[in-house]
């Protein structure tokens, strides 16, 4: 009995094909044409232009055309007479159509074919994609994109940041093309653009790949000069210092960028001069960098626009110009101009 309790349902599984194989085969009826109602799914537009962009020649669409893979997935390029020439449905004319209403043309030539063609088109390349670029960028102006382009492609294009930019880079969008997708994103008073940033140290570490973001057309993207803090007087290099990332530098970080001081340099009487909003004249701040190099009293901070001015000993320059006329001597070497 335990035998038979098994065997039967392995013989049945063994004959099944066998008894199957003999019967005829029915004729499964054709499928009556389902209409496609679905969104086309990964045929959706791949830029979010503007509903109102006219397409002109030189721009980039994909096509997807339901029940038709002939017509979908391949990019063709609107020719210099704003048309395009489809299998089936024939030369088109694209310039000045919306995305929108070029569906609409193609779906009307399609009818003669298929019963309400579902058609969408994709604008994967903009014709015209003008971006401003300004401010401490090597070439300024106006660039057209070509393509996807991200902001750091986009500052490639303009020859990258001066050795003067700014500690920021500030983005403006049309609010057409969408708000910038970035966390610090805030409308304008307006409300039609969108204006965030990004840090110059960001871009230029690449510390923060989501800071990379897409451009589109007519964004403005400006990288204002940076602020700068000058030593003048009795140091090795005297000249403006570019604060960076930094609100502030103090008065020996200053010193040292400027390469320390002159021999002839009295440290004690040094002073800060700072401008005052509205005000021509400059507010003097006493700082005596001689105990400062002591590791004695406390460093002060300089902001943007200040002048770290370092005055001359007349002691020390009598001494020292004296003592550089006893060598000229001594070598036969004598430069008058020098006095």
């Amino acid at each position: 009995m335990q035998y038979k309790r098994f065997f039967v349902p392995i013989a049945a599984v063994l004959l099944a094909p066998v008894s199957f194989a003999q019967q005829p085969a029915e004729k499964t009826p054709s499928p009556a044409p389902v209409q496609n109602t679905a969104a086309p799914g990964p045929f959706l537009h791949l830029d979010s232009a503007p509903s109102n962009y006219m397409l002109g020649p030189d721009d980039q669409i994909t096509l997807y055309v339901s029940d038709a893979e002939e017509l979908s997935g391949k990019p063709m390029r609107i020719d210099m007479k704003g048309d395009i020439n489809l299998p089936m449905a024939g030369r088109i004319h694209a310039g000045g159509l919306t995305a929108e209403q070029l569906e609409t043309a193609i779906q009307d030539r399609l009818k003669k074919f298929f019963k309400d063609p579902e058609v969408v088109v994709s604008i994967t390349e903009f014709r015209s994609q003008p971006i401003s670029v300004l401010g401490a960028v090597n070439t300024p102006g106006v660039h057209q994109l070509q393509g996807r382009k991200t902001l750091f492609e986009v500052l490639s294009l303009a020859g990258g940041l001066r050795s003067d930019a700014g500690n920021k880079i500030k983005i403006t969008r049309d609010i057409r093309w969408g708000r910038i997708p970035l966390p610090n994103a805030a409308d304008d008073p307006t409300g039609n653009f969108s204006v965030a940033s990004v840090t110059v140290k960001s871009v230029m570490n690449a510390t923060d790949p989501t800071e990379n973001i897409g451009i589109k057309p007519e964004d403005v993207i400006s990288v204002p000069k940076a602020d700068l803090v000058y030593v003048v007087g009795s140091v090795h290099k005297p000249g403006g210092f570019v604060l960076g990332e930094n609100e502030s530098l103090s008065a020996l970080q200053v010193l040292s960028l400027a390469e320390g001081l002159d021999k002839t340099a009295a440290p004690d009487k040094a002073k800060i001069m700072r401008a005052q909003p509205g005000k021509s004249d400059r507010t003097e701040l006493a700082v005596n960098l001689k105990k400062l190099m002591a590791g004695k009293g406390t460093d002060m901070p300089l902001k943007a626009d200040d002048i770290l001015f370092v005055p001359d000993s007349a002691a020390k320059s009598v001494t020292t110009r004296t003592t550089e006329a006893v060598i000229q001597i001594a070598t036969g070497l004598a430069v008058y101009g020098r006095f």
